[in-house]
């Protein structure tokens, strides 16, 4: 009884917090970037790596009907080697993705925000040789995965500074 009481207690001390500070989701009526959604157009992919990330900008934000911004990006990737065995194999590899992005208005050209994200994903390369190309496949994924999301927090983050649309 006594652990339902306080959940019920943080419950609504959160809730007034958060009242009293000004919060106003993001995505709410109202909210900064609520004006994201469904007008972003992403530049068009060109490999895979850029069609994961696309992929995934355009499940956090929508598809474009009637584009208002244009977010335009450049993809930098690399792979490390990270374990060495005794005898000189490699068994463990990093994965290093830089993504410099700017988020423009289609109508006037002002760039509305830009930046760069940077991230790292890693895979085994200890087992066969499918199961190593199935793992570097997937960590090439979740790292656009990541930076898409990275990317998605800046925007959202930067939409509080936009003139008022």
């Amino acid at each position: 009884m006594w652990l339902s009481e306080r959940r019920k207690f943080l419950g609504m001390m959160a809730a007034l917090a958060s009242s009293s500070c000004g919060f106003v989701p993001a995505y709410g009526p109202g909210g900064p970037a609520a004006d994201l959604l469904g007008k972003v157009m992403v530049d068009d992919p060109f490999d895979k790596n850029s069609f994961d990330l696309v992929g995934r900008l355009q499940e956090r934000l929508g598809r474009s009907d009637v584009a208002t911004y244009r977010l335009s990006y450049t993809i930098s990737t690399a792979t490390v080697a990270l374990g060495i065995t005794q005898s000189n194999v490699i068994t463990r590899y990093n994965v290093t993705g830089t993504i410099t992005y700017t988020l423009r208005q289609i109508s006037s050209e002002a760039v509305l925000a830009s930046g760069s994200v940077r991230n790292f994903t890693s895979y085994s390369a200890s087992g066969t040789v499918v199961s190593t190309a199935a793992s570097e496949r997937d960590a090439y994924l979740r790292l656009m995965r990541i930076l898409a999301d990275q990317i998605m927090t800046e925007l959202i983050a930067a939409s509080t500074g936009w003139p008022a649309r």
